[in-house]
């Protein structure tokens, strides 16, 4: 075989590759190429929802356009993908206190569809609260709890307590109890 033709049948054979192959998400739809690109330089990448084997079936993305800052309205971005019941899906969109929902809190997801919506929301102070997302199909329900954290406070975890030992070996970890609050 010729040293020249076999060259060439590589660089065939890569260029038919490169040209066939698709940038593919996890649910196994491809991305439309120059979305992809156009997407990629302005937005901070999807958030991928996890899932548990009893959940709706539904694929959840999402990704917060900007920095949360009190008063401000910001913008998360969702994504969902996996509605096979002809009936379609349900999603209810609520929120923690210091969130406030100033678009829809309930979308219709057609069958066969990815769909993307846009939730705007704002925070009355700093700290951590959730956009929370609930999906309905087939009579199953996902789950999704979006953390939108807003100044510069980090979230931290309270300190874990003391480690003590059960009688029978078990390790425990003894937190204080808090005082219930009084309703204002």
């Amino acid at each position: 075989m010729n040293p020249l033709s076999s060259s060439m049948i590589a660089a065939a054979a890569w260029l038919t590759l490169a040209a066939t192959s698709a940038p593919v998400f996890a649910d196994g739809v491809p991305a439309p190429r120059a979305a992809k690109h156009a997407a990629s330089s302005r937005h901070a990448p999807m958030t991928v929802a996890a899932r548990k084997p009893n959940d709706s079936g539904v694929v959840i993305q999402y990704r917060l356009d900007g920095t949360a800052q009190v008063g401000r309205p910001i913008s998360v971005v969702l994504q969902f993908d996996g509605v096979s019941d002809p009936a379609g899906a349900t999603a209810r969109l609520t929120t923690d206190a210091g969130l406030t929902l100033t678009t829809s809190s309930s979308l219709a997801l057609p069958a066969g569809q990815r769909t993307t919506a846009t939730a705007t929301v704002t925070s009355d102070r700093e700290g951590l609260a959730y956009l929370n997302v609930f999906v309905t199909q087939n009579g199953a329900m996902s789950i999704v709890a979006i953390p939108v954290t807003t100044g510069s406070a980090v979230p931290a975890m309270k300190g874990a307590g003391e480690v003590k030992s059960s009688d029978e070996g078990e390790k425990i970890i003894s937190l204080p109890a808090k005082e219930p609050k009084e309703p204002k």
